[in-house]
């Protein structure tokens, strides 16, 4: 059989719901089904499947590490880190001899590096975590990692889940019963994090059903007649009080931003930041912040040139005042590899000189270490939308986008002269003794 060209998709395009659709409430499927659908980011009426790997594939019942190289190729997953580990789940990649179809990445798979000793270890995650997906939101808090909407074999879901990272087995639990009206069911948004709140912002999926606070406008191109309910981008606001176990809508004021999916979001101090995005057919530049406490928005106009209009970029904080921005996808269809450092005291947009400029990405993640670095993976480097296989990748990118702390330093110099200070290394605490170890051995193994 002759493969089918990939068809052009879009980052803020959904898959038809296959035979229900997902209001919060859909059936969970059968262990072992596979499903069958168009690529969640499709154009028009050409779509490329996606099919969605078996759970029973995994040993759910092992919650041992499985030293690997790294994980597979992805783009649309998420990242978190606690402490010095960097959690990624989700995503979906090319499948290996179907053409140009995808899977989405198994839902109980977890993938770990370790930035102080630069390895990655694979674990496997139990719970009632229902579907494998892509363009969820991801964010980490008090080692607690919280999962919110997406995309599935179904459509999109509102569903929330909570894992706790530092328990000794990894055990996905949703979040049920939850005061208020939760936000719609969609992908591609953002979050910020304050006080114990989640507030998630934007995205792309299904109108809301009843009255909301801010803006859903219909996708006009999208045309399919069994996208019922018919999807679009909105600009609303939702936050998930953690004390409370509540969702509530803030009354905002100010000049709010456009509907959007596939922007980027940062939190800084009490602010809120918001960067790009696609509304329509516009990959945006702009940029906004709303103040946490206040709920009053703001947008932010830098008299210098700064970076191009785009989507699927990330927007990660790397100090008190800079915010790291990095790749993303053009209106005129480039995957980028440019890197800028906004300042927030100075109101600037600075170009970041970097050595990845030969690997561009879209949909990847980032995450900012403990000691200056800014981590990139995966991600798809190339134009997802063309008729051409997409080069998903599992890459780490780091950036040293901030000065090697005083620790990081003495730790390097150590290993460098280990020869003639290893007789001293028992007169370390036991913390940094363990660290040295660890250290010089992932040495020794990559020698």
């Amino acid at each position: 059989m002759a493969e089918r060209a990939a068809p052009e998709v879009d980052e803020d395009m959904g898959d038809p719901p296959a035979e229900d659709e997902d209001d919060g409430s859909d059936r969970d499927e059968e262990d072992g089904d596979i499903a069958w659908i168009l690529n969640d980011v499709m154009e028009e009426d050409e779509g490329e499947a996606v099919v969605v790997l078996a759970d029973n594939e995994l040993d759910l019942a092992s919650s041992e590490a499985v030293p690997l190289e790294a994980p597979a190729e992805r783009s649309g997953h998420i990242a978190v880190i606690d402490g010095s580990l960097m959690y990624v789940w989700g995503g979906y990649k090319s499948a290996q001899n179907l053409g140009f179809f995808d899977l989405y990445l198994p839902r109980y798979e977890m993938w770990i590096y370790d930035m102080e000793v630069g390895v990655w270890t694979k674990h496997s995650c139990s719970g009632n975590l229902h579907k494998s997906m892509s363009g969820s939101c991801g964010v980490c808090v008090d080692g607690v990692l919280y999962l919110f909407g997406g995309h599935h074999a179904r459509g999109n879901t509102n569903r929330i889940y909570r894992l706790p990272l530092r328990a000794s087995s990894l055990v996905w639990e949703e979040m049920r019963n939850l005061k208020g009206v939760p936000p719609s069911s969609k992908d591609k948004l953002g979050c910020w994090v304050q006080k114990n709140r989640l507030v998630f912002f934007g995205g792309y999926g299904y109108a809301p059903e009843g009255p909301h606070q801010g803006t859903f406008e219909y996708d006009e191109s999208s045309s399919f007649p069994w996208d019922t309910p018919r999807r679009g981008w909105n600009n609303h606001i939702h936050i998930l009080d953690l004390e409370t176990n509540s969702w509530s809508q803030p009354v905002t004021t100010g000049t709010s931003p456009s509907p959007r999916a596939a922007h980027a979001c940062a939190t800084l101090g009490s602010r809120g930041y918001v960067f790009g995005g696609r509304y329509k057919n516009y990959r945006l530049n702009d940029m906004y912040y709303i103040n946490l406490d206040t709920w009053e928005w703001h947008e932010v106009v830098v008299p210098q040139l700064g970076p191009v209009g785009r989507s699927w970029h990330s927007f990660t904080p790397v100090s008190p005042d800079q915010i790291f921005l990095f790749g993303g996808f053009t209106t005129d269809k480039q995957t980028l590899s440019d890197a800028w450092l906004y300042c927030v005291s100075r109101n600037e947009w600075k170009p970041f000189k970097h050595g990845h400029t030969d690997s561009p990405r879209l949909w990847h993640s980032a995450c900012a270490g403990p000691d200056g670095e800014l981590f990139v993976f995966g991600g798809c480097a190339n134009n997802l939308i063309s008729h051409q296989r997409a080069a998903h990748s599992n890459k780490l990118l780091v950036f040293n986008v901030q000065p090697k702390s005083l620790f990081r330093v003495c730790m390097e110099a150590i290993l460098k002269h280990q020869s003639r200070l290893a007789s001293c290394w028992d007169c370390l605490p036991k913390h940094l003794l363990s660290s040295l170890r660890r250290r010089m051995v992932i040495k020794q193994l990559g020698s």
